[in-house]
């Protein structure tokens, strides 16, 4: 009995690589690391910055007047 195979089906996606693709679409301005041990995707870190207006003191922070 031989076994059909459904040509246009695609292989199931990888949970990391399904982790790394929401990481990026959920980041604005940062850096996602795919960390490898052993040949094996062992963790996912994401960095995530904030972009402050240029020329605008931080929050907390007074413009000098000297």
């Amino acid at each position: 009995m031989s076994t059909l195979t459904n040509p246009s089906a695609q292989p199931p996606v990888p949970t990391w690589l399904e982790l790394v693709r929401r990481k990026v679409e959920g980041l604005g301005y940062g850096q996602v690391y795919i960390v490898v041990h052993d040949h094996q995707v062992t963790q996912v870190e994401c960095l995530e910055k904030t972009r402050l207006a240029a020329g605008r003191p931080a929050p907390g922070r007074e413009a000098s007047g000297d």
